[in-house]
């Protein structure tokens, strides 16, 4: 069930069908082709945020043991048609998991998260990736949290701003870069990339 109090979650599962559909074009491949690459075979996954399921996708065909997870119901049901096989619904904070993955795919998705809940949700992937995991998240780069002309929450951050949320989490490693990006509401943007390092 959609929770309503979240407009975020709410428009989603309510345009689950067509934003399953718009995902499904390769915009992060070159990063998801990298993200493979630092990861052995047979790497266990968390995909975050796994919208209509195209990144599992590929990351179970090729070879990965992927756990996918979205928090809205009816996002989680569209990539359940895609991929055959259950996805979980779960919202950042819900991550408990304790050195359990190789690897968390966060693309497109922790940009949602409220800006006072960012450091404890890099917290728990933290906690939840083996030593030596990866997590790969990108954000859409402003200077204040707030909506999107469709109703979105967005935390929006400047990277000095983000450098300092990443760097409460004793990451071994954190990379971060800029490239253009253009969103589901047809606005051009620029897409901050992180790469941290357990």
């Amino acid at each position: 069930m959609t929770d309503a109090t979240d407009p975020t979650l709410s428009f989603y599962d309510r345009e689950a069908e067509a934003y399953a559909e718009w995902s499904g074009r390769d915009r992060d491949g070159e990063a998801l082709e990298s993200f493979m690459g630092l990861l052995g075979k047979g790497a266990r996954v968390l995909e975050l945020g796994c919208g209509g399921g195209h990144d599992s996708r590929r990351l179970l065909d090729r070879g990965f043991d992927v756990l996918p997870t979205d928090g809205a119901p009816e996002m989680a049901r569209q990539a359940e048609r895609r991929l055959g096989r259950p996805v979980r619904v779960m919202r950042f904070l819900e991550l408990d998991a304790v050195d359990a993955f190789d690897g968390v795919w966060a693309c497109a998705c922790l940009l949602h998260a409220p800006r006072a809940d960012l450091a404890p949700i890099l917290q728990r992937i933290h906690r939840a990736l083996r030593p030596g995991g990866v997590l790969y998240a990108s954000f859409k780069e402003g200077i204040a949290e707030g909506a999107d002309s469709l109703g979105r929450h967005f935390n929006f951050p400047s990277i000095d701003w983000l450098r300092a949320a990443f760097e409460q989490v004793p990451w071994t490693r954190l990379d971060m870069d800029r490239r253009s990006s253009n969103g589901y509401d047809g606005v051009d943007v620029s897409l901050i990339t992180v790469w941290a390092h357990k």
